[in-house]
């Protein structure tokens, strides 16, 4: 008998870890935040989900590629603008035309940052329009304390 409660308690629990869940991309300062089941997770820990639909994992690699052109000229443009400032500050007479050159590169990295956005997004969609909803009403979850645990079950 205890056996079989136990069996059942840890199907009902374990169960829902293998099935499919559904990502979300929420917009932050500094860019992006994926998340599954209100975790967050990485943008490499997305590529590896969305492994599972080919549609949507190419959709995603576009969206990486435009992240990296978008970093490299962003990141090149703060260097420039940094080298004045790190003249002044060191006593040399500095060249204006950096700030001006790292200024135009910062500002052509945005359109590659507003369109990792965008593909990241639509491959998000791509990959949650394959999840299937789930008709689970039952959600149970494990919480640790001290020396025990618990499992509660949610309607």
């Amino acid at each position: 008998m205890k056996f079989g409660v136990t069996t059942l308690l840890l199907v009902l629990s374990f169960g829902q870890l293998f099935c499919q869940k559904r990502l979300s991309i929420y917009k932050s300062f500094g860019g992006v935040v994926f998340e599954m089941d209100s975790t967050s997770i990485s943008s490499k820990q997305v590529s590896i989900i969305l492994q599972q639909n080919q549609k949507a994992y190419q959709e995603f690699k576009v969206a990486k590629r435009k992240a990296l052109v978008g970093n490299i000229i962003g990141f090149t443009g703060g260097l420039l603008v940094a080298v004045p400032l790190i003249s002044i500050v060191a006593g040399g007479q500095p060249e204006w035309a950096y700030v001006g050159a790292g200024g135009v590169l910062f500002l052509g990295s945005l359109p590659f940052s507003s369109s990792f956005r965008g593909h990241a997004l639509n491959a998000i969609e791509i990959y949650n329009s394959g999840v299937s909803v789930s008709s689970h009403r039952i959600r149970p979850s494990f919480h640790f304390y001290g020396t025990g645990a618990s499992l509660v079950l949610r309607f």
